[in-house]
C-alpha cells in the first residue's frame, strides 16, 4: 500500500452552482489542508451524503478548455456536469483535481492538441513532447476522502487506473459506476484511444469509426 499522510478539512462553504444549459445544483466547497502536492484540490459535496453509507464519487480533473469553455475535443465538460447532478440525487462528492492535462499542465496540453492535429493520439503526443502519457496521482484524493470519512464508495469512472490508485491507498471501491458516453466528432478519436490504449470501459460500437 502507498503510504498516504492525514490531511484535514480548511474550509466548508455553500457554493450554488449553475450550468451553461440552466442545470442548477446546490454545493457544499470543501477545502483541505495538508494534501501530499500542496494542490489547490477542491471537494463538492453533493446531496446528502449519510454517516455510515457509501458515497458516489467522482473524480474529475481539471480542464479548462473542457469545462469553462465547452471544448469539443473531450468529454470533460458533459462529464462534470453528469456527475454533479448523479451525485445529487444520492449524495456522495466531486472531487475537482487541479490537474490540467493528466497532470501535464495547460499549455503542454495545447502544445500535445497541435500535436494531435499531426496525426498522434492524445497518448503519443504527450510522449512526443517528453511528458508522460497520464501524470495524475491521486493520493490527494484520497486524503481529501479520509478527511471526508469517506474510506468506502461508488466510483464514477471509465478509468481504471483511478480505482486501483485509490485502493492502493486504502480507499474501499465497492462498485465502479461508468459514466455516460459523450461523442463528438471532435472526439471520437480521443475516445477511442483511451479505450485502446488505457482499458477506459466507453462503448464506442454504436458510433461512427
Amino acid at each position: 500500500m502507498v503510504s498516504t499522510e492525514p490531511a484535514r478539512v480548511r474550509t466548508r462553504v455553500r457554493i450554488p452552482l449553475r450550468f451553461g444549459d440552466g442545470f442548477t445544483a446546490d454545493a457544499e466547497a470543501v477545502t483541505f489542508h495538508g494534501l501530499a502536492d500542496s494542490g489547490e484540490h477542491l471537494a463538492l459535496v453533493l446531496g446528502e451524503p449519510e454517516p455510515g453509507t457509501v458515497p458516489l464519487v467522482r473524480i474529475h480533473s481539471e480542464c479548462l478548455t473542457g469545462d469553462v469553455f465547452g471544448s469539443a475535443r473531450c468529454d470533460c465538460g458533459p462529464q462534470l456536469q453528469e456527475a454533479v447532478a448523479r451525485i445529487s440525487e444520492i449524495g456522495g462528492y466531486l472531487l475537482y483535481l487541479r490537474q490540467e492535462g493528466r497532470g501535464i499542465g495547460l499549455y503542454n496540453k495545447l502544445d500535445a492538441y497541435a500535436l494531435q492535429d499531426e496525426g498522434l493520439d492524445t497518448y503519443a503526443a504527450n510522449t512526443a513532447l517528453g511528458l508522460p502519457e497520464d501524470g495524475r496521482d491521486y493520493t490527494p484524493a484520497a486524503q481529501m476522502l479520509t478527511a471526508l470519512g469517506a474510506e468506502k464508495i461508488d466510483l464514477l469512472t471509465n478509468n481504471p487506473d483511478k480505482a486501483e490508485q485509490l485502493i492502493a491507498r486504502g480507499i474501499g471501491i465497492r462498485e465502479t459506476i461508468s459514466t455516460g458516453v459523450f461523442a463528438t466528432d471532435c472526439n471520437l478519436r480521443y475516445l477511442r484511444s483511451k479505450v485502446e490504449h488505457t482499458g477506459h470501459k466507453i462503448t464506442l460500437t454504436d458510433l461512427a469509426s
